[in-house]
């Protein structure tokens, strides 16, 4: 690994802890190697350059190595890079995020050793700081119907059709494999309904279009052989609610590269995947999806995927009814959510409805501090609270699974209901 001078170790040493320490001297090559990938696409992708300040931070002592400075003194500099302390009330996590008068492209230490992963995650996270001037917004809904053992089943489906149209022989395997998945995709949104599928959409244009930058400027060798191995090996994911758009969204996206170039120009906040593949390869959803659905399956072991899918849904049912037990049910305490900043796995999220969505371990930052958590948090569909189990008593911050740190100016109080606590203002 590639190392800086030795002044900057000397800055590092006793300041970090050793995996940070490390990644403060390699900060300058993963600067290094942002500045090729952008460089080499030159705006050619979106039209935008990638290029951008990009913030190295060790989420366990929020030390952060960054590329350039801020508006402030936060950042001290040394041998060309630039280093400090993030504050509690940022957000930690792959992600864009503001602070200190600059949007910064923010990425976890350690970082992957491989190369090509490496760069696949500086793309993603470089994109999401660039969306917006794209006019492609953040969004992050999580479909409730891809927790049922029907959404999961058609998402399966579609993924294997879509996996089978990149590995494609010939333009008649391409053409059946891609119509194939698009059957499915309509039986699945005719459903769902608008809402499922509008949320469907909203997140393949976040989190998809992310990862398909990602896959685009990875230097992979053969992109359409690695996105059809991810969407295999995502089925076997435990939760497709949120993490389903990470395997979709590429997949779309080399699809449509193929099928209609420059269809990247052309996309707003409305633009649905789907339909934009369906448009370049002739594609009409039959008036019945879900009839054809049943027939087409069958190509794709659907009868093995369904047997799978619905023994499966006794384990998610008890999982449920314990998320409803420990967060809805039992006492618990309800934090406001006003300015809500969330760092979470999305492989884990567990839709509740009609509740909201269970965050098993997430860090989640907003007015009245911090709130850690290790054993699940229920926030609420509308994003207007966020619920973990009750602590023991109103002087007590931490509880079964999270803890606290409470900024000024708050205190924890007597629920409605006996045993509840709620998070409010001081007097």
């Amino acid at each position: 690994m590639k190392t800086t001078a030795a002044s900057l170790t000397a800055l590092m040493i006793g300041l970090a802890s050793p995996a940070f320490a490390q990644e403060a001297l390699d900060a300058r090559a993963v600067f290094d190697q942002a500045e090729a990938i952008c460089q080499a696409d030159d705006g050619a992708l979106w039209g935008v350059s990638l290029c951008g300040p990009i913030l190295i931070v060790d989420p366990a002592t929020r030390q952060v190595v960054a590329s350039q400075a801020g508006d402030s003194a936060a950042l001290s500099e040394a041998d060309g890079v630039f280093t400090g302390v993030l504050p509690d009330a940022v957000m930690v996590a792959n992600t864009a995020v503001d602070w200190d008068g600059v949007r910064w492209t923010m990425l976890l230490a350690p970082l992957p050793d491989e190369a090509e992963t490496r760069a696949g995650l500086i793309a993603h996270e470089s994109w999401h700081r660039i969306q917006d001037q794209l006019g492609l917004p953040m969004a992050s809904p999580t479909p409730d119907h891809l927790a049922t053992a029907e959404g999961r089943i058609a998402m399966r489906l579609e993924w294997r059709a879509l996996a089978a149209a990149l590995s494609a022989p010939d333009a008649q395997g391409l053409r059946t494999a891609t119509h194939d998945a698009l059957i499915f995709r309509a039986a699945r949104h005719a459903q769902a309904g608008q809402a499922g599928a509008a949320q469907e959409r909203a997140l393949e244009l976040n989190e998809g279009l992310a990862e398909y930058t990602g896959v685009k400027l990875s230097g992979a060798l053969d992109p359409h052989r690695d996105v059809a191995a991810t969407l295999r090996a995502a089925e076997q994911a435990d939760a497709f609610s949120r993490m389903f758009a990470y395997a979709s969204g590429p997949a779309y996206g080399l699809l449509l590269d193929d099928a209609a170039p420059g269809w990247r120009a052309g996309l707003t906040a409305e633009s649905d995947l789907g339909a934009l593949l369906g448009a370049a390869v002739g594609f009409t959803a039959p008036e019945d999806p879900v009839a054809v659905f049943a027939r087409t399956a069958a190509t794709y072991d659907g009868q093995a995927v369904a047997n799978d899918e619905l023994a499966a849904q006794e384990a998610r049912a008890g999982l449920t009814t314990r998320w409803s037990d420990r967060l809805v049910a039992g006492p618990v305490l309800r934090l406001p959510l006003e300015n809500i900043r969330v760092s979470f796995d999305p492989n884990t999220l567990q839709p509740l409805p009609p509740h909201g969505v269970v965050y098993p371990t997430a860090t989640i930052t907003d007015v009245w501090g911090v709130l850690t958590v290790t054993e699940g948090a229920l926030i609420a569909g509308d994003w207007s609270a966020v619920t973990v189990t009750a602590p023991a008593d109103g002087d007590t911050l931490t509880g079964d699974g999270w803890s606290l740190d409470l900024a000024d100016g708050w205190r924890i109080a007597p629920g409605a209901r006996a045993g509840d606590f709620v998070l409010e203002p001081a007097e």
